[in-house]
């Protein structure tokens, strides 16, 4: 059986899987196919003769005009993606709800319609992507968050040393190049061995994730606070001088010591010292600070521990 080419092309274009519509110079719908309909409600004749923005004026109307003038001017292609813009029409998608998205996200091709060289209308085509999108976020989600598992510790879930030593080096880095002040102070729990040996390593864990939270509620949002290693711990202090930073050590040493940590109905006392140190002419690298601020450390051990002391 002989079908006309026209039918068969009009069968194709009513059937496809994606939307297909066409827009003359003045953005008049001239073609409306039937995914378009099933998606907006809409009825071709409904829409065609009509201005595009008629039915839907929530369309960004002049990124839109501008993207079909382009095309009628230059005689090519235009296209745009979800990432670029997540959709062109509010449709609903058929995507569980878990996709985290509102409206079907949509590639949209802009395609120069020619009649004897000249641009006579413009076809856009509308490609349902949403998988696609939910499933590349998902992709992003999990990369993110393996990053941050990667850049954590995992007894306390602050940083890392790891994490903690390139922030170091970057923000040192940055101090170099702009100047200013940078500090950073290292301190730990006094006497932890004697915990661990009289209540158990469960019970000295537990002390540890205790302190650094305490400790963390009381940082900057724009400070770096790391686990170094065992019971030593390190806060990065971008921005601030030595003698602020200090304060800050007095602080987190109060923090540290003034409330016991209660444990399986056993009251443990902590106390902690730190050591200070910061960014100035002279200190050729940032690893030269954490031995500075190491230095300070044991000096308060020595000096009897539950202080805080400065390089100078």
């Amino acid at each position: 059986m002989n079908v006309p080419a026209d039918s068969l092309s009009d069968l194709v274009v009513e059937r496809v899987g994606f939307g297909i519509f066409v827009l003359d110079r003045e953005m008049n719908v001239l073609m409306w196919n039937r995914f378009m309909q099933d998606h907006s409600g809409l009825l071709p004749e409904q829409v065609v003769g009509k201005s595009i923005f008629a039915h839907f004026p929530e369309l960004p109307r002049v990124w839109l005009s501008r993207k079909i003038e382009s095309v009628f001017q230059l005689g090519s292609f235009a296209f745009s993606s979800w990432e670029q813009r997540p959709y062109l029409f509010k449709f609903d998608h058929d995507r569980p709800i878990t996709g985290g998205v509102d409206f079907m996200q949509q590639d949209c091709t802009f395609m120069p319609l020619t009649r004897d060289r000249e641009v006579v209308a413009v076809c856009v085509t509308i490609s349902d992507v949403t998988h696609v999108s939910i499933v590349q976020r998902e992709r992003e989600e999990a990369v993110a968050k393996l990053q941050e598992f990667a850049d954590r510790d995992g007894l306390t879930g602050i940083a890392n040393r790891r994490f903690f030593e390139t922030r170091l080096r970057d923000e040192y880095t940055r101090w170099q190049r702009y100047g200013g002040d940078m500090s950073v102070l290292l301190f730990d729990l006094d006497h932890f061995k004697k915990i661990n040996d009289q209540f158990g390593h469960g019970v000295g864990d537990t002390v540890l994730r205790v302190m650094a939270q305490r400790v963390a509620e009381v940082v900057r949002a724009q400070d770096t606070f790391g686990r170094f290693g065992g019971e030593e711990f390190a806060l990065l202090l971008p921005c601030t001088p030595l003698e602020d930073a200090m304060r800050v050590a007095e602080k987190i040493r109060l923090t540290i010591s003034e409330t016991p940590v209660e444990v399986q109905g056993t009251s443990v006392p902590v106390t902690a010292s730190v050591g200070g140190a910061t960014a100035r002419v002279g200190v050729p690298a940032y690893d030269v600070l954490i031995n500075e601020a190491d230095a300070a450390l044991y000096s308060a051990k020595r000096q009897g521990r539950n202080r805080s002391v400065a390089f100078i």
